[in-house]
């Protein structure tokens, strides 16, 4: 009987996915406290079967009536044109009793809080929060709850929960489940190359492709000669291992988590139900005080389930998360085959564990590259002789070659039974009464996690006086303790029978049922905001879409447009300044001699230099930068660049007179979450990820102070992920100082690079350029144009600068003829050719 689980003091709760109602229904069975979901829209998991609104509410019903929490998932950046929708549909979510939201868009959290602030919010991993600042940011921004980055470790986790500042906000990790490559949020791979946005819920997976580490040396503009394989092994270089923390279980627990979280929702019913159960099992002994310890058997079972290799995760310490030997499902290895009969198409295999395959199940024969592997299906029950075991292959098969069971059918039967088994019945102590001759019905009821409730019912029957045969008390009990295909059973009941009555039994009957839909009722009104509640929430949504049709209609004026260069040398400095530069974006470690001279230039140049922090600033990064932050200001370094609130956050306590920047990083697709960063921003990168019709719809609807930029040139970053990539895979073969890149199927070379803590940083293959859209651009009234220079040397920063000066003075006094002339000089100092990108051909979904 499925175990639904009113969590002890101290125990995490088991949060499960639940990507299609079957699934719900699977995490339910199994002993999840709580799932997420998605409705069809505003996910970021659009390839999942979701839900309809009308199975949302359903779900919400199903999950409630079992004690279970339902948060649903709005975790995808949000265009201009479809706030409206959005308000519309968190106002739904609300009146149907969601439990929370998870947000991602910094414009989505802005409306929740305004339309309905009762509402829950947790702040989604795609938040990419990763230090006490950003949980920080995140409780004095109404969330209850932070997905944390996977990222990091538990010393980390604990370090941040010890912030008096991080009080009241639950903190959920990930415990079980595929892990991106890149931080999540920070990911424009899949976008980039094919349009399919992460951020959008459209994640096509790039990472999961083979690529190979090339090398060349550099042009003066950066670009590299013809590239050199590295010798590499591994082909699947950005694949990374699946997270089981099961067998730590016991450590977790112990952790300041509010919620362990099992990542799943493209996985089947079957899937879920055999993860949730493990997990769920694991934890009740844990809280009951038992030894426990991680059984054979359940790591057996979850991999089966599914893996690509476990790893305990940077969570636990664990350094290398990398798969790269191939992609895929694993399942458990049986043994190596020893010989092969191109006669019978047979495969001898020796066993090489305790594990016999059976009818129905799928093994298969790894070749040596996942694209030769051979699968098949076994049919009929194989005999086992001497530890060997025949099987039939429909191709030939090498000797030696590892065998993996990739589907059991005994398991999904388990999982089946977990799926098909009755939930825990609500208990229900009943009193019975008569009004005259009016059956009145009451009973006490607990919901599970809930306080207990009163619910009174007067039946519409009204019995007669009996002429001959009336009913007797034993009757009448047994009709009323009748609860079959219900979700309750009566525990006492309490008949007070004047005696004498008569009705037929059916009409009994139907007053239970009557009764007992009253008791649902109750149950999920409880769980529910009130009438009152809800109409102030529906009065907050038609003030807030007047609103926002309000703001679309303002219009920004046109100004004059900078141009601001991205460099990580002092010698780009000079040479983006020498070009007409206004703002230099410096990205470097915290090297205040660097820094301070990079001012003096900047100054002497009628400019002004901003400190670019790395993507990511964890603690060490943190206390060290804004440590000199003081004494920058002091010498002429006026800005610091960032990717996220919390480094924000680090900056204005450190130096509140510091301009703060903000970077692409920090995902803005809408004039709602630019009026979240007016007033502790100067200037906000607008994502590169937007369309020009949502540029322009973002630009129109931003006022204020805030200053807008886009990025126009360079190879946009795509992504920033915590493996070593070149140490733990090329190690001391790669000269880090020359060009090094990944080289796909198509031979698109994307350029890597390390940031000042050794992340790897991958960009696009192809540069964006948009020069010749510059008038468009300047009539949206954007303030500055940005030029990624980084890592390309001096000449293409100096160059570059000068060539988008000319276009902007050209634009401004009326002449856009000679913008191809540009392009066409762009395009010769390029890298990997020039793209439109997402500006001119738009984005998915």
């Amino acid at each position: 009987m499925p175990h639904n689980h009113d969590r002890g003091p101290g125990l995490p709760e088991l949060l499960a996915p639940a990507g299609s109602p079957e699934a719900l229904a699977a995490a339910v069975s199994a002993g999840a406290d709580a799932v997420y979901l998605a409705g069809r829209r505003f996910g970021a998991r659009q390839y999942a079967a979701n839900f309809s609104e009308e199975e949302l509410v359903s779900a919400i019903d199903y999950a409630h009536l079992r004690g279970v929490r339902v948060y649903v998932t709005v975790n995808v950046l949000a265009r201009e044109s479809e706030l409206p929708d959005l308000a519309r549909y968190l106002y739904r979510l609300y009146e149907i009793g969601a439990d929370a939201v998870l947000v991602q868009d910094l414009g989505v959290a802005a409306v929740a809080r305004e339309i309905v602030p009762g509402l829950p919010l947790h702040a989604s991993t795609q938040m990419t929060i990763h230090n006490r600042e950003g949980v920080a940011w995140a409780a004095e921004e109404g969330f209850s709850r932070v997905v944390l980055a996977r990222e990091l470790t538990l010393p980390e986790i604990e370090d941040i929960s010890a912030d008096p500042r991080a009080e009241g906000v639950g903190l959920e990790v990930f415990a079980h489940g595929a892990l991106c490559y890149s931080y999540s949020g920070q990911c424009l791979l899949s976008s980039v190359i094919g349009g399919r946005s992460g951020n959008r819920g459209m994640c096509a997976q790039p990472c999961r492709k083979p690529y190979r580490l090339v090398t060349a040396g550099v042009d003066e503009y950066g670009r590299p000669g013809e590239p050199q394989p590295l010798p590499v092994n591994e082909r699947y270089l950005l694949s990374t291992r699946d997270l089981c923390v099961y067998p730590y279980l016991d450590r977790l627990v112990q952790a300041p988590v509010a919620s362990l979280k099992i990542e799943g929702r493209m996985r089947s019913p079957a899937y879920v139900a055999t993860v949730t159960r493990i997990y769920r099992r694991a934890l009740d002994a844990i809280a009951a005080g038992d030894d426990w310890s991680p059984l054979r058997e359940d790591l057996r079972d979850l991999a089966l389930a599914f893996n690509r290799e476990f790893t305990e995760g940077y969570i636990l310490g664990a350094h290398d998360l990398m798969g790269r030997d191939r992609p895929g499902n694993r399942g458990v290895m049986l043994g190596r085959v020893t010989g092969y009969d191109p006669l019978r198409g047979e495969a001898t295999v020796r066993l090489t564990g305790d594990i016999v395959p059976g009818s129905g199940d799928g093994v298969v024969f790894w070749g040596e590259d996942p694209g030769m592997d051979v699968g098949a299906v076994i049919r009929g029950a194989p005999a086992v002789r001497n530890g060997t075991l025949r099987l039939s292959v429909p191709a030939p098969v090498r000797p030696g070659a590892r065998v993996f069971l990739t589907r059991s059918m005994d398991l999904e039967e388990r999982a089946k039974r977990i799926m098909d088994a009755s939930p825990e019945p609500l208990q229900l102590d009943l009193l019975v009464t008569w009004d005259g001759e009016t059956p009145c019905l009451e009973a006490v009821v607990e919901p599970i996690g809930g306080e207990p409730l009163r619910v009174r019912y007067r039946s519409a029957l009204r019995m007669e006086p009996a002429r001959n045969r009336p009913l007797t008390e034993e009757q009448i009990a047994e009709q009323f303790g009748k609860t079959g295909g219900t979700q309750f059973v009566i525990r006492n009941m309490d008949i007070r029978y004047p005696g004498g009555l008569f009705a037929p039994l059916g009409e009994l009957n139907r007053v239970r049922r009557a009764f007992l839909e009253r008791v649902e009722e109750t149950l999920l009104a409880a769980r529910r905001p009130d009438a009152g509640a809800v109409n102030a929430a529906r009065q907050r949504l038609e003030t807030a879409l007047a609103g926002i049709g309000r703001v679309a209609l303002l219009g920004r004026e046109p100004r004059p447009l900078q141009v601001s260069v991205y460099t990580d040398t002092l010698d780009g400095v000079e040479a983006a300044l020498g070009g007409g530069a206004r703002t230099l974006y410096l990205e470097v470690a915290a090297v205040p001699y660097l820094l301070k001279e990079a001012a003096r230039v900047c100054r002497e140049g009628g400019a002004e230099v901003v400190w670019k922090w790395p993507a990511i600033t964890r603690r060490s990064f943190l206390d060290t930068a804004t440590s000199i932050l003081p004494s920058l200001y002091g010498a002429g370094v006026r800005g610091v660049m960032v990717s996220g609130m919390g480094a924000a956050d680090a900056v204005r306590r450190a130096e509140p007179r510091m301009s703060i920047y903000g970077a692409a990083g920090l995902n803005l697709w809408n004039h709602r979450a630019a009026a979240r960063l007016e007033g502790l921003f100067r200037r906000c990168t607008a994502s590169p990820e937007l369309p020009a019709d949502d540029l322009a719809g973002l630009a129109a609807s931003t006022g204020g102070t805030l200053e807008l930029e886009v990025l126009v040139q360079g190879n946009i970053e795509a992504m920033v992920s915590e493996d070593r990539l070149l140490a733990n895979v090329g190690g001391e073969a790669i000269d880090i100082s020359g060009f090094v890149g990944l080289q796909d199927g198509r031979n698109r070379v994307f350029p890597l690079r390390c940031d000042c803590e050794g992340r790897t940083y991958i960009s696009n293959a192809v540069e964006t350029c948009l020069i010749d859209h510059i008038p468009e651009i300047a009539g949206m009234g954007i303030d500055s144009v940005a030029i990624d220079a980084r890592g390309r040397g001096p000449r293409y920063a100096g160059e570059m600068a000068r060539l988008y000066r000319i276009a902007v003075a050209a634009v401004a006094r009326g002449d856009s003829g000679i913008l191809p002339g540009l392009r066409d000089e762009v395009k010769r100092r390029a890298l990997g050719g020039i793209t439109g990108g997402h500006f001119v051909r738009g984005i998915e979904g």
